[in-house]
């Protein structure tokens, strides 16, 4: 007859025999993740780049106290590489995960095209050393979102400055006799209303195509304020930059101008100190190659598919597990064409059809 034992601490409580001793269940507990990291550079490095475009992209994810490395193939979204790091990255950690990818495409003779990174200072340097002088695009989307914030903030303090010139009233309703009172009573209600109406529109500075009803909204706005109006058109010029029509030089050109132009507006500041950065003329390098992406949507889609994984997973959370559970999913990853054909296999042999 088989004896109970208690069930060791920390344990979900449920007994077992000694003649069966069963690991207790955990939640989120998924065998496989060593014997997937050994995969990942044999197998998995077959199928991620049997198809490679010669594009990729890369990009950092800050877990807690670890960031996670990550390379992908910016058109075909295939992860290729990944590396778990207990601190913050630094030039020493990226050479030698560029090195990986380096040798990895010299085994296969494959060559590397072009690379996509965001406005980080982590990877300009790095990849000079191991690719040499191979393009380097800067995120667009980045590069936009720093520039649409300045002139956002530009707005914000010209809503701050309006308010500071609001004339100071007594308590109460002016009197009908007192008609100074009525008449700083009237200004500051109008200057309320330009600041209520900047605030509520101060999405049409930064957005990149109006309708005709939105631009007659931004006229209506900016009555007044010619100077604002020329946030828009420094918007629009930015905007003009990133069209594909145009070459690289065209478009370096045109980012001269701009930043001559920036100069001129003192009263500007800092807010748009973004238009001078050297990260603005590396994100124009994708004009001149067509088949190089503007983005690096393709590693940032990996990111957020493993945020949302590690919402539900709570037990992922050392070195060793996130290691285990992104070579898991990218193994899972490169099953799913086998896997949606033999799901498709089956439900046509339920159905009875050829």
């Amino acid at each position: 007859m088989a004896c109970r034992i208690a069930p060791p601490a920390g344990t979900c409580g449920v007994t077992t025999g000694c003649l069966s001793p069963l690991v207790p269940f955990k939640i989120g507990w998924r065998l496989g993740g060593k014997k997937a990291q050994w995969q990942i550079d044999k197998a998995f490095l077959d199928w991620a780049l049997e198809s490679f475009s010669g594009y990729v992209a890369a990009d950092e994810l800050y877990e807690g106290p670890y960031c996670v490395l990550s390379v992908v193939d910016n058109r075909c979204y295939k992860r290729i590489l990944y590396e778990v790091l207990d601190h913050d990255p630094t030039h020493d950690d990226i050479i030698p995960f560029f090195e990986r990818l380096k040798m990895a495409l010299t085994e296969r003779a494959l060559t590397l095209h072009g690379i996509t990174t965001d406005g980080s200072p982590l990877y300009p340097e790095p990849i000079r050393t191991v690719f040499g002088e191979v393009p380097h695009q800067i995120c667009t989307f980045h590069v936009l979102k720093d520039l649409t914030q300045g002139i956002l903030r530009a707005v914000a303090a010209e809503r701050g400055r309006l308010a500071q010139s609001k004339p100071t009233l007594k308590r109460g309703r002016p009197s009908s006799k007192d008609k100074t009172a009525r008449r700083l009573a009237r200004k500051s209600k109008q200057i309320q209303d330009k600041i209520s109406g900047l605030f509520q529109g101060r999405f049409l500075f930064v957005k990149r195509h109006l309708k005709p009803s939105e631009r007659k909204q931004f006229v209506q706005i900016t009555r007044g304020l010619p100077h604002l109006r020329k946030l828009r058109d420094i918007m629009e010029a930015i905007y003009a930059l990133f069209d594909r029509r145009c070459r690289t030089q065209t478009a370096l050109n045109k980012l001269k101008k701009l930043r001559q132009s920036v100069q001129r507006f003192k009263w500007i500041g800092v807010t748009l100190k973004k238009v001078f950065a050297p990260t603005l003329d590396h994100a124009l390098t994708f004009l001149d190659d067509k088949l190089l992406p503007a983005t690096s949507n393709a590693v940032e889609r990996g990111n957020r598919r493993h945020r949302k994984m590690q919402k539900s997973v709570y037990r992922v959370r050392s070195q060793v597990s996130l290691e285990g559970r992104i070579a898991l999913d990218m193994i899972r990853e490169s099953r799913a064409e086998n896997r949606d054909r033999t799901i498709h296999a089956l439900h046509q042999a339920r159905r009875g059809s050829p």
